[in-house]
C-alpha cells in the first residue's frame, strides 16, 4: 500500500453492508456475489482503490506492460479489420476492459506511426472502475489526437450502441465474478462464505438457484470443485446483441472444461497481493485480486448462443506471429542503442511469448454473414499456465 491510498481495514463496515445486502435470507454469501462486491463495488472492491494493480508497484503483470511489442502486435487486426469493413463511416476500436490504458495507448501509437488515416476510428474505452477508466481515458488521449480520434468512456458494452468495428478484450473474462460449487454425495452445494462477527468464514448450501447455460458435468469425481460464470455469459451475450458488424478478440488463459475437471479436482480460484498468491479469497476482500481460469467450453458455447460465429482460436504466441511479432522484434532491435538495451528487449520478448504461453486467443464476428471470412479451425487445448505473472 502506497502513502498516497488510505487505509481500509480488511473488513470495514462499508464492506460488511455490501456483503450482508448480498447475502442470502439465511446470511449465506454466494461466491459470484462476493466476488462481485470484493471486485467491482464503486466503493469498497478491488478495482475501486486509487493504486494501480498493474505492474511492479502493484499486484500483478499483464501482457502490455511486459513488452510495448504486445500492443503493436494487436495493432494489426485492427488495421485490418477498418480494412475489411471498408471506408464507409468511422470504425469503433473498443478496449473491453482497458485497465489502466496501457494496452490501447500502445495500439494507438502504432497506428498512428503506420501511418493510419486520420478521423477512421473512434475508440471506445469500456471500463467499471473509475480511477481506472481516468488513468485510461490519460493515456489514450495524446496517440488518440494524433489519429484525429476522440476517446469515449463509458461503463457498458451495450452503452455505446451498435458497434462496428474490433472489440478487444484482455484478460477481462478471467476476472468475472464466478459461482463454485462442490460435488457430494446427494449431487452438488454452492460455496460461498457467511460473516461471523468481523470475519468472513467459508460456507456451502445445497444448490437452489438454476444454473443456467449448460448443466454442471455429470463426470465430476466426488469432492471436486466446479466453477462456472453467468457473468461471463452476459456478456457475450451483450456483445452479440451490439456487435452489429466486426470482430470480438478475447485474450485470457483458460482450459477446456474436461481439463478443468481432470487437473484442477478443487477449482482455479487464485488470490494474488503484492506478486504473491495466497489462499483464503475471504482474508482481505477489496484488497486482494480474484481471477480464475477461463472454462473455454462454456465461453465458445455461450459466445455462439450469443450469435457469434468463431473465427480463429489459437494459443496467444501463435496470434502474435500471424499479428507480425517477429518483423515488430527486429524492427525494435535494429532501434536499440546498446548491447543493454537489447537484452533487455529480448527477456521481454521471451516473457510475452512463453511466460503467456499457454494464454489463448479467440476472434469472433458478428454482423452480416457474407462479410465473414471463414472460421479457422481451433487449436487443441493445452494445459494451465500461471495467470497473472507474478
Amino acid at each position: 500500500m502506497t502513502d498516497a491510498e488510505p487505509a481500509r481495514p480488511p473488513l470495514g463496515e462499508a464492506l460488511r453492508r455490501r456483503l450482508a445486502a448480498g447475502a442470502e435470507p439465511d446470511g449465506f454469501l454466494p461466491f459470484d456475489r462476493f466476488m462481485e462486491i470484493a471486485l467491482y463495488d464503486p466503493e469498497v472492491g478491488y478495482y475501486a482503490r486509487p493504486r494501480p494493480p498493474f505492474g511492479g508497484a502493484g499486484d500483478f503483470y499483464t501482457a502490455p506492460r511486459v513488452s510495448p511489442l504486445f500492443a503493436a502486435a494487436l495493432a494489426e487486426p485492427v488495421r485490418s479489420e477498418a480494412a475489411r469493413l471498408g471506408p464507409d463511416g468511422s470504425v469503433h476500436l473498443v478496449d473491453w476492459g482497458p485497465g489502466d490504458g496501457t494496452l490501447i495507448a500502445g495500439i494507438l501509437s502504432a497506428l498512428a506511426d503506420g501511418g493510419a488515416g486520420p478521423g477512421i476510428f473512434e475508440v471506445d474505452l469500456v471500463e467499471r472502475a473509475a480511477p481506472l477508466a481516468r488513468a485510461a481515458v490519460a493515456r489514450a488521449e495524446p496517440p488518440a489526437r494524433r489519429l484525429g480520434a476522440t476517446v469515449v468512456r463509458a461503463e457498458t458494452l451495450s452503452a455505446l450502441g451498435p458497434i462496428r468495428g474490433i472489440v478487444i478484450a484482455n484478460e477481462l473474462f478471467d476476472a468475472q465474478p464466478v459461482r463454485r460449487a462442490r460435488r457430494t454425495a446427494d449431487g452438488w452445494e454452492e460455496l460461498g462464505a457467511r460473516l461471523d462477527g468481523e470475519r468472513l468464514v467459508a460456507a456451502a448450501e445445497p444448490l437452489r438457484r438454476p444454473v443456467g447455460g449448460l448443466p454442471l458435468p455429470s463426470a465430476a469425481e466426488l469432492g471436486s470443485v466446479f466453477e462456472w460464470s453467468p457473468a461471463i455469459d452476459g456478456l457475450l451475450r451483450e456483445a452479440g446483441d451490439h456487435l452489429v458488424a466486426g470482430r470480438l478478440v478475447v485474450l485470457d488463459y483458460g482450459l477446456e472444461e474436461a481439463e478443468l475437471l481432470a487437473g484442477h479436482p478443487l477449482g482455479t480460484l487464485q488470490t494474488i497481493r503484492a506478486h504473491r498468491e495466497g489462499e483464503d479469497p475471504f482474508l482481505r476482500p477489496g484488497e486482494t485480486d480474484l481471477s480464475t481460469f477461463v472454462n473455454l467450453t462454456r465461453l465458445r458455447q455461450a459466445a455462439s448462443r450469443a450469435g457469434l460465429r468463431l473465427r480463429a482460436d489459437r494459443p496467444q504466441r501463435e496470434a502474435l506471429g500471424d499479428w507480425g511479432f517477429p518483423a515488430l522484434l527486429e524492427a525494435a532491435r535494429r532501434r536499440c542503442g546498446s548491447a543493454e538495451e537489447e537484452v533487455r528487449l529480448h527477456l521481454a520478448a521471451k516473457n510475452l511469448l512463453f511466460g503467456f504461453e499457454r494464454f489463448r486467443v479467440l476472434e469472433f464476428e458478428a454482423g452480416d454473414p457474407a462479410a465473414a471470412t471463414s472460421p479457422a479451425a481451433p487449436s487443441p487445448p493445452v494445459g494451465p499456465a500461471p495467470p497473472r505473472a507474478p
